[in-house]
């Protein structure tokens, strides 16, 4: 092992105070800009802490809002000050089977996940349910990123099992927080579902510059000791973070330049460990973005990168796609629309065409790099 390595793995001197506090899944003591979302949860609480049925809720907004924060900060509360209710937090993303999501919230009942062979749904959701029962308790289950189980098409069945346990278990009472972050989606529910599932809504605006720069501060007094970053370049972290319109992006650059000013033995953050760490970014960034679209989306962007420098309009792009995979309008306008909103490309209207006003599409990347992403 080489010395520079050496030195890298078993240096002593450290710039951060309490690294853990970048980490995606911290949850920070001080959880700013969100009193009245954090309200609205409370009070859709409130009536399972006085023995009645909690408030179903769908919470929305745009990615890295801190949705999931304010859940796992409003069930940390819970869980402190009462033992009328217990909550379960399950990602629908990792999980998203009938079965695993039962499983999710058996493991957060009962401290241990129940066996994955040999054991039927049935069995496990009634010990969940019996519990809740014996114990006196309600049960509110949030569902995170909810929209991966209505791509599944289970979504109805299992807000059903949470929702209607009171007609096989007298006395239970359930209810769910729905987290959605794709903010075009809508949900489709059987009657038999929307019957019992009136949500409150609780919106996540996405942060204002001044916002970012408040929680950015926070975390930098949290996790580097003093004068380690200085106000000029966290200034530049949230102006960046802002234009992505994406906490998480400003947090991890905070991490990553803090790494390689260490790398570096620096004493402080300087603008060159700024300017690598946003290099890395921007090229992760991207492979991730491509890398969690549909087919039917980097089918689209395929076309567009194909158009190297020329800008085409909406139409042209559609008539060409077609030619590859047929696509409705209305599905092709949705791909277009996703990948505005994931930042990939940027769209303005120039004037009337047959479909209206016409616009123009231009990819906010270099043309090489997205198609590399792509093979």
């Amino acid at each position: 092992m080489s010395n520079s390595v050496e030195n890298i793995l078993m240096g002593e001197e450290t710039l951060f105070k309490d690294i853990t506090v970048f980490n995606p899944d911290f949850v920070p003591e001080n959880y700013l800009h969100r009193e009245s979302q954090m309200e609205a949860l409370a009070l859709c609480l409130r009536p399972a802490l006085k023995g009645g049925k909690p408030v179903n809720s769908v919470v929305v907004g745009s990615p890295a809002t801190g949705k999931t924060t304010a859940i796992h900060k409003i069930f940390e509360i819970v869980a402190k000050k009462s033992q009328k209710l217990a909550t379960a937090y399950v990602n629908c993303q990792l999980y998203n089977t009938r079965f695993n999501i039962f499983a999710q919230i058996y493991q957060q009942l009962f401290g241990y996940l129940p066996a994955e062979t040999g054991v039927p749904f049935s069995r496990i959701y009634g010990e969940i349910m019996k519990k809740l029962s014996n114990e006196g308790k309600a049960l509110v289950v949030a569902l995170d990123d909810i929209n991966h189980l209505f791509y599944r098409k289970n979504a109805n069945q299992i807000l059903y099992d949470i929702l209607r346990a009171h007609e096989v278990f007298p006395g239970v009472r359930t209810g769910v927080f729905c987290v959605i972050s794709d903010i075009e989606f809508r949900f489709m529910l059987d009657k038999n579902v929307s019957s019992i599932f009136i949500p409150q809504e609780v919106i996540f605006d996405t942060y204002t510059w001044q916002e970012i720069r408040n929680i950015l501060d926070d975390r930098v007094k949290a996790g580097f000791y003093p004068g380690v970053l200085s106000d000029e370049i966290l200034d530049e972290i949230v102006d960046f973070t802002n234009s992505t319109g994406d906490l998480r992006v400003g947090i991890d650059l905070l991490r990553t330049t803090g790494n390689f000013a260490e790398a570096d033995a620096s004493r402080n953050i300087e603008n060159k460990h700024l300017e690598r760490a946003l290099q890395d970014f921007d090229s992760q960034s991207l492979k991730n973005t491509i890398n969690n679209l549909t087919d039917d989306e980097k089918g689209l962007l395929e076309v567009i990168v194909e158009q190297k420098e020329d800008n085409p309009t909406a139409g042209d792009l559609y008539n060409l796609l077609n030619e590859k995979r047929p696509l409705s309008y209305a599905s092709f306008d949705r791909a277009l629309k996703k990948l505005e909103f994931m930042r990939v490309i940027d769209t303005k209207f120039t004037g009337k065409g047959k479909r209206g006003n016409t616009r123009q599409v231009m990819l906010r990347f270099n043309h090489e790099e997205v198609d590399k992403y792509l093979k």
